[in-house]
């Protein structure tokens, strides 16, 4: 991961960038993107704070950077009016930030109007597996993956506070979340300034009997330059957040990396959440302080730790063990998390409310993926198996009038 990050000269066409979903997290990086004097233009696709964004813009407290308003070069409705756009060519980046919730329907398909044969995708999601139906929709169009560790809510409509981090980590995505066990696992040659040439590093298994003559462990050609492009394409949008935005802690990152911070993430978000609904409605720091919850958080977290490497393909020691400070390990996250007090998951908020949860891709996927890659998770397993059944049992109570 590159320590600096290289300053692109302004671009000497306008770069039209537009956010799919106006929450909390868009609003946040949308307004951090957003320059007209560098040529960099951005725009929302708002839904219930349509009428707020379009009439006061965004009003943002931050405890990075102030507070300020973000009025958008453009706010719309929905996708289709973004579409048809009159004034912008093409969108140059079109960013996802909803919830990822593809038991609920295909959002790349509900984006598809957006993509232009120039266009690239940045999907800021939770979950892993999220790439993929984004991949077998748009073969050939770049993919930027990001992480974020950011704390941010809308207060009011339009209204957005962000009270801690704004850390985002960016790479790109050719194919490597697939849950078909005939393609690549996270290989990458060393990201290289374009023009240059690089080796592929294979960190794979052995080829899948399904698979074609193209052995699993080796990337297409096709797959190299898509990779090279996402990438050059994110060292951009990195570029932009860091000198443009002051988001200072936005990092670079190759596809293997990236895939292994989703990972690692998801260490704690597939334990946190499904547990806190599955306990009854308990906060963080009550699970863990709580000796036999602590004591099931820990094991699907290190279920996850020692799976991951095995599931993307990593060599020995080149898991999160390899960079200590950049991966806590499940028992520093569960000591800091004792003083997250009065915490909830996103999950347990859905829950709640009666909303779909993001069930598949922090819990589901990361399942059938580890299967696909012949890693068994039963902990994980077992947990998926309750929290769909349970969301399966209220939704047919609620079509049944009895609840």
């Amino acid at each position: 991961m590159p320590e600096t990050i290289k300053q692109y000269p302004d671009p000497d066409k306008p770069v039209h960038i537009v956010f799919v979903g106006a929450g909390a997290v868009g609003c946040f990086y949308a307004s951090r993107l957003h320059h007209p004097s560098k040529n960099i233009h951005v725009s929302l696709i708002a839904r219930s704070n349509y009428k707020a964004l379009l009439d006061n813009g965004v009003k943002l407290q931050t405890h990075s950077f102030g507070d300020y308003t973000f009025t958008p070069h453009a706010v719309f409705p929905d996708v289709a009016a973004a579409a048809s756009a009159p004034k912008v060519r093409q969108w140059d980046y079109v960013i996802v930030t909803t919830k990822a919730l593809p038991d609920r329907g295909d959002d790349s398909a509900l984006i598809a109007p957006l993509i232009g044969p120039n266009s690239c995708i940045v999907l800021i999601q939770n979950g892993v597996g999220v790439e993929a139906p984004y991949r077998t929709r748009f073969p050939s169009t770049p993919i930027i993956s990001a992480v974020t560790v950011v704390s941010a809510e809308q207060i009011s409509l339009g209204v957005i506070r962000q009270n801690r981090w704004t850390r985002i980590h960016l790479g790109p995505y050719s194919n490597s979340a697939s849950f078909d066990t005939s393609t690549p696992v996270t290989k990458d040659r060393a990201p290289v300034p374009s023009g240059e040439t690089g080796g592929l590093t294979p960190t794979g298994s052995s080829p899948s009997p399904s698979s074609s003559s193209t052995p699993s462990n080796t990337l297409t050609e096709s797959d190299l330059r898509l990779q090279q492009k996402g990438y050059d394409l994110a060292a951009r949008v990195t570029s932009y957040l860091v000198h443009h935005g002051s988001i200072r802690d936005a990092h670079l990152c190759s596809e293997s990396h990236l895939q292994l911070i989703r990972w690692h993430k998801l260490c704690i978000n597939a334990a946190f959440n499904p547990s806190s609904v599955l306990s009854g409605g308990l906060g963080n720091a009550e699970m863990v302080r709580d000796p036999e919850l602590r004591l099931f958080l820990s094991a699907i977290m290190y279920e996850i730790w020692d799976a991951a490497p095995l599931i993307l393909g990593l060599p020995k020691g080149e898991g999160f063990d390899k960079d200590p400070k950049a991966f806590a390990t499940p028992e520093k996250i569960l000591k800091s998390t004792e003083r997250n007090v009065g915490s909830k998951p996103s999950m347990l908020l859905d829950w709640e409310q009666g909303r779909p949860m993001e069930l598949e891709v922090i819990v589901g996927n990361p399942v059938r993926i580890a299967r696909g890659r012949g890693v068994e998770m039963p902990r994980l397993q077992g947990v998926y198996a309750l929290l769909r059944s349970m969301q399966d049992v209220r939704e047919r109570r609620k079509r049944e009038g009895k609840l």
